[in-house]
């Protein structure tokens, strides 16, 4: 029986399972009386919305699977098919996004308080209703459930940065040196926004038998696969180096996992292997389609360019690698570099360039190894600000033996 003076309309929402008015309001109540409450107060409002009325949880469920916008539910506690807070758990497992308001009885101020802890965003009390009321909670509840949802998002974006940091801090290599004869200084900057390893890769060993190796390269690109095959091929050197694989054979090595791992045909890459002797007075360069090095002499530095080959992965099988012996003076020490240093914009038709990193390098020549490298990284970086900054990765490995060791 319907109380009295229901309207045609709302009793016709009493006699289906659904009423849908094209709104972000759902109310989920089995009573018609406390319906016609709620439409009331919602007619007299602030609220610009239209009214979905579900009587019991199940309609309210196969309702909220189909809505596309964001809803606020006015949930009552006490329906046919559920009961208290199971109905508040419920409507949050099922409906994740939706803002959920309770209304409760006179003596249900606990129960409402509790239903907020178990996911609702607000409560009101049903004898206690007036339209401002009933305004002022919608809105609240959905402007919280907005913030919450960004809010988890936000944490979820940042613990997933957080652990591929981890990640990637993990996959940088650390050198592999027997003693501190030998110094190593490196510098890494990803071209990659938000990544700290991208497609340029380095690593320095010691082997066995006193001698160090050394490896620099560019795969071309710079997103995370390519960084993912920079790290397979520099893991790859590594392994090679220490199981006893010649100098040019661990070129040929890296070719042959590079078009075994790339996803692209087209991608490529350029590498120069170093081994430095126990003697110390000269050190074996290979190069594959990579750029020259500079050689650091007391305060002098020149450009040197030894032999170079074809880059891995253009015509896998069919590049041929030489070695070049270059001798060391006492003292001298060797900075190896990736492209993305000189190839930064210096004006809107200029770049550094090779000539332009000598020059560069040569204002250095008296800086210790960190703070030659970092100065060149440096202005590199400034020089390329105003032009767009240098879009490419960078790395920077700087070598030699100590003198006084």
């Amino acid at each position: 029986m319907e109380p009295a003076g229901v309207p045609e309309q709302l009793t016709a929402v009493a006699d289906t399972s659904v009423w849908n008015v094209d709104g972000s309001l759902l109310l989920v109540e089995d009573d018609a009386g406390d319906a016609l409450l709620v439409e009331e107060m919602l007619s007299d409002s602030e609220l610009d919305s239209g009214l979905t009325w579900c009587k019991t949880m199940a309609e309210a469920r196969r309702f909220l699977r189909t809505c596309r916008t964001p809803v606020c539910v006015l949930l009552d506690l006490h329906l046919p098919d559920v009961h208290g807070l199971d109905a508040v758990r419920q409507l949050v497992e099922s409906a994740p996004d939706a803002a959920i308001v309770v209304l409760t009885g006179l003596s249900e101020a606990e129960t409402g308080l509790s239903a907020v802890a178990h996911g609702a965003q607000d409560y009101l009390v049903k004898g206690r209703l007036d339209p401002e009321m009933l305004s002022r909670a919608v809105r609240y509840a959905l402007q919280r459930k907005h913030a919450e949802r960004s809010a988890a998002a936000i944490r979820t974006s940042q613990l997933i940065a957080q652990e591929n940091a981890r990640l990637e801090r993990a996959l940088l290599p650390i050198p592999l040196l027997r003693d501190d004869s030998f110094r190593v200084a490196a510098r890494y900057e990803a071209g990659r926004a938000h990544g700290l390893l991208s497609g340029d890769f380095y690593d320095v060993v010691q082997t066995a038998d006193g001698a160090v190796h050394a490896v620099i390269g560019d795969v071309s690109g710079h997103g995370a696969a390519e960084a993912a095959l920079g790290v397979c091929l520099r893991v790859a050197w590594r392994t090679a180096v220490l199981t006893g694989v010649p100098q040019l054979g661990t070129t040929g090595l890296l070719e042959e996992i590079l078009a075994a791992e790339r996803s692209d045909p087209h991608v490529f890459a350029t590498v120069t292997t170093l081994v430095f002797p126990p003697s110390r007075d000269r050190v074996y360069i290979a190069r594959a389609g990579h750029p020259g090095l500079l050689l650091r002499d007391g305060t002098d530095v020149s450009w040197v360019e030894p032999d170079v080959g074809m880059a891995l992965g253009l015509m896998p099988g069919v590049g041929r690698w030489t070695l070049t012996e270059l001798e060391l003076p006492r003292g001298s020490e060797l900075v190896l570099f990736t492209d993305g240093l000189f190839e930064g914009r210096t004006g809107p038709r200029s770049r550094l360039g090779e000539d332009g990193l000598l020059d560069m390098a040569v204002k250095y020549g008296a800086l210790e190894p960190r703070a030659f490298v970092d100065a060149l990284v440096a202005e590199a970086t400034a020089g390329a600000s105003p032009y767009g900054g240098l879009a490419d990765d960078v790395a920077v490995l700087h070598l030699g033996w100590r003198i006084d060791s």
